[in-house]
């Protein structure tokens, strides 16, 4: 559904000398503005998520001014959004830039002739909600597909780069993504839950509603001393005989201590009206009491078997975080991080660093080899079949179904051997040795995402939460790349800022 919009007066940029920092991140702007209109991308994402919008029945069809409002709400959640995984500043921090800064006023639309109203830490958070994990693939795979179209005699490529993007050769490689948790030792899980339950307690209390209890501050000083307790306890004679005397007694604390939250709880349930919550902020403060309540248990029973008993929990049934369900442990073994804790991530770009899929994996990720053959499958149903023409990674993607289904699909199969022996003999092939080569440049490119783009640790708080996160960083980062690739007409002023 397509409804025009009437253009808006928009003041010019100021025009800053002797700052190139600035007028690279200027240029950069403007032609990532140029790539998401020229490609599509913006409209394709208003109108995927207008249809959602007015499927749940929060718009009338026939009401036009209001869908028009909505559009332009997309068009700046989209750009905020962007911008902010771009620059990778926090909510808070972005809408205070925003405030600041013309140039990014200009990009986020929010520029007006007279006053103007930037959006609040709120509105972009919610702007950044609007978009799915899928419907930002789809935005990425128009952005590729636009920057991969070959144009037709005497015209100017879609986007209007010299040379149009290869989609023939892919790398692929897997990394981690970490999740925002400290180290999951068993007994520091029973200070969290006594830290967020005494909180919750504290902040009902303060709203008007008491029941008999000492002051939850106190239990949070015990809990402390209980936890410095346990940490003296390290190499010292005896240590693991008063481990488990400390446990025992942190165990009596966190019953009181889950008694008079679980009390409470109920009275807020009962109650709440009699404060000045509203029903949203006293449901809230409800569900982060149960949400600890309900994997307390479970958690102290894991305590318990490794402290007093000395048993070990299994990885895929041990509690890692009590905010953080959906963690899983990978076992890369980096030199500088034996373990993680978070969700695997599969990444495959092709030769200019454009990342053509991804794919962030909520439980334990299947073996790399079996994520190569749905990975090529899912760029072929966005980009066309046999669009795929060489398969490049190491030696976890490789086995000997991967090696049939390739040449069967007639793939240029560069995956690294698993066997030493093939290894040396494929290395005399010049082609498998400069795409093995060339594969350094993967983590490279893993790094700049993590790093500049997605943050490392990520900061999104659940699986879904991340998911969006990662979809966004790609655009983003996507969006980036393209725009310091040469144009076919670059201009003087351009050059010069490139030089």
């Amino acid at each position: 559904m397509s409804i025009a919009s009437q253009l808006t007066f928009r003041p010019d940029l100021p025009v800053v000398l002797n700052n190139v920092d600035y007028q690279r991140r200027e240029a950069e702007l403007k032609r990532m503005d140029e790539i998401l209109r020229g490609s599509g991308a913006e409209e394709a994402f208003v109108e995927a998520t207008i249809k959602v919008w007015m499927s749940e029945g929060k718009a009338r069809k026939e009401s036009g001014a209001e869908i028009l409002k909505e559009k332009a709400r997309l068009q700046r959640g989209l750009r905020c959004s962007l911008l902010r995984s771009r620059l990778k500043l926090s909510y808070r921090e972005m809408s205070t830039r925003l405030a600041e800064c013309p140039l990014y006023q200009w990009f986020c639309h929010l520029d007006r002739l007279g006053e103007i109203q930037v959006l609040s830490k709120s509105e972009i958070h919610r702007g950044e909600q609007l978009a799915t994990p899928e419907v930002l693939k789809e935005i990425n795979a128009q952005v590729i597909s636009a920057a991969a179209q070959v144009p037709e005699a005497g015209t100017e490529q879609v986007l209007g780069l010299k040379n149009e993007i290869e989609l023939k050769t892919v790398w692929m490689d897997s990394t981690a993504v970490k999740t925002n948790i400290h180290y999951p030792v068993d007994w520091v899980l029973v200070r969290d839950a006594t830290r967020t339950l005494m909180k919750a307690t504290l902040l009902i209390r303060k709203h008007g509603l008491k029941h008999r209890m000492e002051c939850p501050k106190k239990f949070l000083g015990r809990m402390n001393g209980h936890c410095m307790g346990m940490s003296a306890t390290r190499r010292k004679a005896g240590g693991r005989r008063k481990r488990k005397q400390v446990f025992r007694t942190m165990k009596r604390l966190m019953k009181t201590v889950s008694a008079h939250a679980e009390r409470h709880r109920e009275l807020l349930q009962e109650h709440w009206r009699e404060t000045d919550w509203s029903e949203a902020q006293a449901a809230q403060v409800i569900a982060r009491i149960e949400g600890v309540l309900e994997l307390l248990p479970e958690a102290m029973k894991q305590a318990h078997a490794r402290i007093i008993r000395g048993e070990l929990t299994p990885s895929s049934q041990k509690i890692l975080s009590l905010y953080e369900r959906e963690v899983n442990v990978i076992v890369r073994g980096k030199p500088e991080s034996e373990t993680e804790f978070g969700n695997s991530l599969l990444l495959v770009e092709q030769e200019d660093g454009l990342i053509v899929d991804w794919k962030l994996h909520e439980k334990a990720a299947p073996d790399d080899s079996h994520q190569m053959r749905q990975s090529i499958e899912r760029l072929e149903a966005a980009h066309g079949s046999g669009v795929i023409g060489e398969v490049v990674g190491d030696r976890q993607f490789d086995s000997k179904s991967n090696r049939k289904w390739l040449e069967k699909q007639k793939i240029s199969n560069s995956l690294c051997p698993r066997s030493l022996q093939e290894l040396k003999e494929k290395l005399q092939e010049p082609p498998f040795k400069k795409a093995q080569h060339r594969r350094a440049q993967t983590e490279a490119r893993i790094a700049i995402l993590k790093n500049v783009f997605l943050g490392n640790p990520a900061k999104g708080k659940g699986f879904k939460n991340r998911e969006r996160q990662v979809g966004w960083s790609v655009l983003a980062h996507n969006l980036w790349l393209l725009s310091r690739m040469e144009r076919a007409k670059e201009k003087p002023e351009a050059l010069a800022l490139a030089a």
